[in-house]
């Protein structure tokens, strides 16, 4: 008789996972991912416990270390974290909050009357995926020391976190502090069971967060070491507050000098207390929020808008953020009539008219703030928005009314850049639609050169940009035409980052390429548009392939952008190299001189001979079409290097640098890299 299986479901098929087991079974709750963002929030994580205690006018010094052996340190000069026990769990505070969830000092707001780290799992959870982690605390005259493996407490015989380990729970004394010293040490090494083996924290990406919370916390001294290579270290300390912030964010010239006003608003809120009997039970209380925001418009035409909560940056916005935004609009709009810079009968400007050119940093402190999620990037709490709206519109609009000595003409400037915006934006739009009806009157045909497939499954579909008219042909032929496309460029298209907008669009290769992929273009690119699941750079693999790819990117970059941020972009990888066996069939392709020269010896140490000359690919056109469809084309054998967006900013930044017209970063750029150059690669 068969064996059946278990198909029923009841108690005992249900797992409760208890204590950190549940933040290494699903670490992805807690820091988002385990890869390097996942790894850097860890260590925002204990960094942000250490500059609460500067919020709260306890620490100096905060520094933030990257050890040679893949650990990280976060030092302070505050408090130190308790020693002694805690009556009901008989755990000392250090072991406390380091093992247990939703365990701080932030609840009652005794001890903090705002902080970043909020909900009590930040340092738990960074014990309980890390291999070891190390904490020292100075307080009271005496140096307490304690050691964690995946978040149980013990000792390590040894400093790596492969020593031997010995379950022991309670501190150690290692010694005497100095007089008067108190702070706290925490050294983590990651677990590699939980985090991917290529993670790490980007060192450029740490010294923006110091330089950021620095700005934010006036006059308090944050520094970054770097070990690995010796000692590098930079201290970050300002006492202009967001004010010198925003002037560092700001990267085009001012039309206004730097706004900043700051204001108080109270609110209720229902939170539920623990009475003396352990019970839970809603009481209303009374908090208080404190607003600063600081902006100033410039000439251009981006803008840069930061937002923060107690120190703690949320990218993604919140209610703060669209109190700010909402205010903004009210009052500016107000502003405009008042001032009789826009006419009665004129549309009112939006939010897209006044973001040309602001840079503005809006950050609010309130106790125990409500976030949506433990990574902390949306604020939730409702009453922020009526608060920072409030703030924003009384002084905002007092300011604009009557501006301070010498900045009437800049609050004049300011209105009527936004006024002209406005009509340039309204402009446009009545253009954009008579063009429309002027096309579908005449033709919305495709350019002719374009290969079309036959599939309407967007998702599906690929669009391969190819270099030159001599490599289409091959690739007609190779091409599975029910989904493949082909679009021919002629060359090297316009530097868009060079040229205006107007002559990007008279650029016959950039208007087909745009033409062809359906969203439009800059502001008004419309993803949803997009006639293509993949669009496929393939060039050749030489040095001006490797140019015309970068002027590829350069206008996707720029007036395409979501199509990086959708992860759209991909480059062909085409060989090389085709070795082919004597007396064989067997064929292979090589993509780099040094895996030809690693297949030619496999080949030869297996007894058998290759024919000779190798074939060396200079283009495209030198395959024949079962070439390549195999190796660049064909979905089961082909590899694609998928182009993503890491840093907004710092990817602008690089596209700047190496495409943008000032030739002077370029040309030290080029001589500090001139070392590293790899004169084979060099086609001579």
């Amino acid at each position: 008789m068969a064996k059946t299986t278990k198909t029923g479901y009841d108690a005992a098929d249900i797992t409760v996972l208890e204590g950190l087991d549940a933040v290494r079974k699903r670490p992805g709750m807690y820091i988002g991912s385990t890869d390097g963002r996942g790894l850097a929030h860890c260590l925002w994580e204990l960094l942000d416990n250490a500059v609460d205690e500067a919020m709260a006018g306890y620490a100096k010094n905060v520094e933030a270390i990257i050890h040679p052996d893949g650990s990280f340190e976060v030092k302070d000069d505050g408090r130190g974290i308790p020693v002694d026990t805690e009556k009901k769990s008989k755990l000392t505070g250090v072991e406390l909050v380091m093992t247990k969830l939703h365990a701080g000092g932030k609840f009652g707001g005794s001890s903090y009357k705002t902080s970043g780290g909020l909900h009590g799992v930040g340092a738990s959870v960074v014990n309980a995926l890390s291999a070891r982690m190390d904490v020292e605390v100075d307080r009271d005259g005496k140096i307490h020391l304690i050691n964690f493996k995946r978040g149980i407490a013990g000792t390590f015989d040894g400093e790596s976190p492969d020593a031997a380990f010995a379950k022991k729970s309670g501190l150690r004394l290692g010694g005497k502090a100095p007089k008067g010293k108190t702070g706290t040490r925490v050294r983590f090494w990651p677990d590699r069971q939980i985090f991917t083996a290529d993670a790490h924290i980007d060192i450029e990406l740490l010294h923006d967060r110091a330089r950021q919370t620095a700005f934010l916390v006036s006059g308090l001294n944050l520094i970054v070491t770097d070990l690995r290579n010796g000692k590098e270290s930079v201290s970050y300390k300002f006492q202009g507050g967001i004010a010198e912030f925003v002037e560092h964010l700001a990267s085009d010239d001012p039309v206004t000098r730097v706004i900043r006003f700051e204001g108080i608003g109270k609110f209720n809120e229902t939170v539920p207390v623990i009475d003396d009997k352990g019970q839970m039970s809603p009481k209303e209380i009374e908090r208080e929020m404190h607003v600063d925001v600081a902006l100033r418009w410039g000439v251009g035409y981006d803008s840069e808008v930061k937002s923060f909560v107690n120190v703690v940056s949320t990218p993604k916005g919140g209610t703060h953020l669209q109190g700010f935004e909402r205010s903004l609009v009210k009052t500016i709009n107000d502003q405009l009539k008042a001032q009789k810079i826009v006419k009665p009968t004129e549309d009112s400007v939006t939010k897209d008219d006044i973001m040309e050119g602001l840079t503005a940093v809006v950050s609010v402190k309130v106790p125990e703030p409500q976030f949506e999620g433990q990574t902390k990037e949306i604020l939730g709490t409702p009453a922020a928005t009526r608060l920072v709206a409030n703030v924003v519109s009384k002084h905002l609009s007092d300011w604009l009314a009557e501006p301070p000595r010498g900045a009437k003409n800049e609050v004049k400037f300011a209105l009527e850049k936004i006024a002209n915006a406005a009509r340039a934006r309204i402009a446009a739009r009545t253009h954009r639609d008579i063009q429309r009806k002027k096309t579908a009157v005449e033709s919305s045909a495709l350019p002719a050169k374009l290969v079309d497939c036959r599939s309407r499954d967007i998702s599906r579909n690929e669009l391969f940009i190819v270099e030159g008219e001599s490599a289409l042909g091959t690739a007609k032929l190779a091409r599975d035409s029910e989904f493949q496309a082909l679009l021919p460029i002629r060359g090297k298209i316009l530097n868009v980052q060079k040229a205006s907008f107007a002559d990007m669009l008279k650029n016959a290769e950039c208007a087909s390429i745009i033409q062809v992929i359906g969203g439009g273009s800059a502001r008004e690119f419309d993803l949803e548009s997009v006639r293509y699941g993949k669009i496929i750079i393939m060039t050749d693999a030489d040095v001006d392939g490797a140019h015309i790819r970068s002027l590829l990117l350069t206008l996707f970059h720029r007036y395409l952008n979501p199509l990086l941020e959708d992860g759209r972009i991909y480059a062909a990888m085409p060989p090389l190299h085709r070795l082919e066996v004597v007396g064989t069939k067997d064929v292979h392709y090589t993509y780099s001189d040094a895996q030809m020269h690693q297949m030619m010896q496999s080949i030869t140490k297996s007894g058998k001979r290759i024919k000779e000359p190798i074939q060396r690919y200079k283009g495209l056109g030198e395959m024949d079409a079962v070439q390549l469809r195999d190796t660049t084309m064909s979905v089961g054998s082909r590899s694609l290097r998928r182009v993503s967006v890491q840093d907004v900013k710092r990817d602008a930044d690089v596209f700047e640098l190496l495409m943008g017209s000032d030739v002077a970063p370029r040309k030290d750029f080029i001589i500090s890299a001139a070392s590293s150059l790899d004169r084979s690669k060099i086609d001579v």
